[in-house]
């Protein structure tokens, strides 16, 4: 092969595919090479590159950004003149392979959260009622612990209530290879729903058994990837999808959000509870909707009343004997309701406002816990 004095000479086919690894699927967030997504690499004499991609199903949505993704990272190599991406789709045979290969060689779906040697860090946040405000609270950590570089899921367990994807802005819907499915991503943060499997605002009329098996499924054939922190929003009340979680991961620990007023504290004191009979760990107690400024003279107004979460903590902490602190009180802003409307949590759109400080107080504070060895093994043998 001759070259002009001075221009490049081609790349080998071997660089071309040492560039592709940088280059991630935007779903799985593994790099394309490495889950058998590159088909074919031609190099021309004038520097010209093919790239062959197989996408893992006809019609994936992201098949532009990969397109985008893939003709920029072979674009920087020296003596590319022009890339071209031609798009393939896998068989049901290299579907499988991915599948198994995502699952860590195990064919058949299991929790991986469940499991004594996961360090992923798993939060159910909990209510009495509804109204209090929780799933608003758990979007608002979830932004907050992905920017501040944690690696963050939420399930949106609240099957008869679910709105975690608006309020976080997720206007994607799972990709399923085989049977996973790729949960979309917003802020950061990847979230799977039911509402995301139903048709408009179909309500979900279904029973315990259901309900448990969707679970299930969430936790076990979504790919989450190798999570920091997985949030998990439960509905209001000790009902069956608050069981189901104590059975599949008996490791989650428990987040009771209340406001000040005493009605609601008493029925947050019944929803901790559970811990008890579930012999789950309560994190602690979250008082949302507490005191605002006024915007007249600046005095805190009490609209709720004061001292509903420290009620609940001090009740737990005489249930279950052990300490149940106060995790923080996140005064009432209308900018929460705003943003969870929109799409943009408060603690992205205004950090510096006293909620969205409060808030991320409390998420550094949970992203920065161990987590416990109870019940973990130590892979430790007598001498």
């Amino acid at each position: 092969m001759t070259t002009t004095p001075g221009v490049a000479a081609p790349p080998s086919a071997e660089q071309v595919t040492t560039a592709l690894s940088s280059v991630l699927d935007p779903e799985i967030h593994r790099p394309i090479t490495d889950l058998g997504m590159v088909k074919n690499v031609e190099v021309a004499g004038d520097g010209a590159v093919l790239v062959e991609v197989y996408l893992t199903i006809a019609g994936c949505p992201l098949r532009d950004t990969i397109t985008r993704d893939v003709t920029a990272a072979v674009s920087k190599l020296p003596g590319v003149s022009q890339v071209k991406v031609d798009l393939d789709v896998m068989s049901e045979e290299q579907r499988k392979e991915l599948q198994t290969k995502l699952r860590g060689g195990r064919p058949e779906p299991e929790i991986p959260f469940a499991k004594p040697t996961s360090l992923t860090r798993v939060y159910a946040i909990a209510s009495g009622k509804g109204g209090v405000g929780k799933s608003s609270v758990t979007v608002n950590l979830a932004a907050a612990l992905a920017a501040g570089g944690q690696r963050v899921g939420v399930l949106d367990a609240d099957i008869y209530g679910h709105s975690v994807p608006r309020m976080l802005g997720v206007s994607g819907r799972p990709t399923k290879v085989e049977q996973m499915i790729m949960p979309p991503a917003a802020h950061g943060v990847s979230v799977i729903s039911i509402g995301m499997f139903t048709p408009g605002n179909t309500p979900v009329v279904w029973r315990g058994p259901m309900l448990h098996r969707a679970l299930q499924q969430f936790l076990a054939e979504v790919f989450w990837g190798d999570l920091d922190v997985l949030l998990m929003d439960l509905p209001p009340g000790t009902g069956d999808v608050a069981i189901s979680v104590a059975q599949l991961v008996p490791s989650a620990e428990l987040i009771v959000v209340t406001t000040p007023q005493v009605a609601s504290s008493e029925v947050a004191e019944r929803a901790g509870a559970i811990s008890v009979q579930t012999h789950q760990r309560i994190v602690g107690v979250i008082e949302n909707m507490s005191a605002f400024s006024c915007p007249h003279c600046g005095e805190p107004v009490e609209l709720f009343g004061s001292g509903g979460g420290q009620v609940v903590a001090d009740a737990l902490t005489r249930l279950t004997g052990a300490e149940v602190p106060v995790l923080g009180q996140v005064p009432l802003d209308v900018r929460l309701r705003e943003g969870g409307d929109e799409g943009v949590p408060l603690v992205l759109s205004d950090p510096s406002s006293p909620a969205a400080e409060q808030l991320t107080r409390i998420a550094d504070e949970l992203g920065s816990r161990a987590r416990s060895l109870a019940g973990r093994s130590l892979g430790l043998t007598p001498a």
